[in-house]
């Protein structure tokens, strides 16, 4: 009877650390099963849930980005004229306020959007902030930052990293922060992964 009531109590324990750990109180897939960034569930700038996979057939360009950075200047106006651009053609940006660099990005998520939409004029996806390093380093960015291809993996070096994704959710480049949105090899592997159909699912 005391050995059950013990087996009993352990489990419980064990079971609340792990809910006390997991972010937000919402489990996620762990990066180390996920085959595809498909696998992911974020939140919005607004705090909805977002199923990755709800992007499944677009083309997308995940990017870490902060307001008070260097980059931002040259990024925000370039990325939203990249998203105009191409997106009748099935692109999409997926922006990821984070503050790992400088303490670049201390706002909330609203004053994240507010500044986002009323300076840039940003109509691209923003995103909840996120830790892209570090021991809460998101589940996300854990798996982009330990990625199968050594070309994609590797730390997030500073704000405005580039990760380009096929209409099947594979990363197929990074490009670093100084890479610019218009930058002509971005555009042409952009191009050529837009001019790719999706693999119809068997």
């Amino acid at each position: 009877m005391t050995n059950t009531i013990f087996i009993g109590i352990s489990l419980l324990l064990a079971c609340t650390v792990a809910f006390a750990a997991s972010p937000n109180n919402t489990p996620t897939i762990e990066s180390s099963q996920a085959s595809s960034i498909h696998d992911f569930k974020v939140k919005n700038i607004d705090g909805k849930k977002i199923k990755l996979s709800d992007y499944e057939g677009d083309v997308l360009l995940l990017v870490n980005v902060a307001s008070q950075c260097g980059l931002t200047e040259p990024n925000y106006p370039r990325l939203e004229k990249l998203y105009k651009k191409y997106k009748d053609q099935g692109f999409r940006i997926l922006a990821f306020p984070a503050n790992n660099f400088g303490k670049q990005e201390p706002g909330s998520n609203a004053s994240i959007k507010q500044f986002c939409k009323k300076k840039y004029h940003v109509t691209f996806d923003l995103f909840a902030k996120v830790s892209v390093k570090g021991d809460d380093q998101c589940d996300l960015y854990r798996y982009l930052t330990k990625h199968p291809n050594a070309k994609i993996a590797g730390d997030v070096p500073w704000n405005f990293q580039k990760y380009l994704v096929n209409r099947e959710g594979e990363v197929i480049a990074k490009f670093d922060p100084r890479t610019l949105p218009d930058d002509p090899k971005l555009i042409d592997l952009l191009e050529k992964t837009l001019a790719t159909p999706e693999v119809p699912n068997e």
